[in-house]
């Protein structure tokens, strides 16, 4: 039996699991058995300000899941296993045609190096916090803004009603957005997301978000 989470719901609203829960639920599995496993593929690889999004409740899972950010562009997936859940792998018996292929892991060392030597983690965690606080400035009072919420460079702003034209909109803009839920505005910038490209974006996005809401 094993029980799976994403810390950070990536296309559930951007919803963050809380620390409190997150420590009961591997108390939990560590009762009964059971292994937790974690699914960092969207706030994984410092997305956070941390390597993996757990590490912020302080628990260790038994499997943990990464993609997308692991080869910055690069297709590639991982899967890591630790404690007895390591001893559930073979060699040979989870892979797949594609999986390995030396320029992928290439990309992913890389990309983990570069992570490191440039500082990225404190950087996600600093101008993320900068993102939320211009956010909440700028959209205080507006009506029809339900939440900003989020951790490091991973931030959700839900609105009071579906706002799926809004990916389109800003496109035209020149940004990069997603919509999740159907009420959340999802911003995911790079790690190397700059103080100055955080007060672009607000600048960019906002004028967007209050003319939706007053039509």
């Amino acid at each position: 039996v094993a029980v799976m989470i994403e810390i950070i719901q990536g296309e559930g609203g951007i919803h963050r699991a809380s620390i409190e829960f997150q420590k009961g639920l591997r108390q939990l599995c560590d009762e009964h058995g059971w292994l937790l496993i974690c699914d960092e593929v969207q706030c994984g690889m410092a997305r956070t300000g941390k390597w993996f999004g757990y590490q912020h409740a302080g628990i260790q899972p038994d499997v943990a899941t990464l993609a997308k950010g692991l080869g910055s562009g690069v297709p590639i997936g991982a899967c890591m296993a630790g404690g007895r859940a390591a001893g559930l792998f073979g060699p040979g018996n989870h892979g797949s045609t594609f999986g390995g292929n030396p320029l992928a892991c290439t990309a992913a060392l890389t990309t983990i190096a570069t992570i490191e030597q440039d500082g990225l983690m404190a950087n996600a965690e600093r101008v993320g916090a900068l993102i939320r606080t211009l956010l909440g400035e700028a959209l205080a009072g507006v009506k029809g803004v339900v939440e900003i919420r989020g951790h490091g460079l991973m931030i959700g702003i839900e609105l009071a009603r579906p706002c799926g034209e809004l990916v389109g909109k800003a496109l035209a803009a020149g940004l990069l957005i997603n919509v999740t839920s159907d009420t959340v505005v999802r911003l995911l910038p790079p790690l190397i997301f700059s103080e100055n490209d955080a007060r672009e974006l607000v600048d960019r996005s906002v004028p967007l978000i209050k003319e939706f809401l007053a039509a």
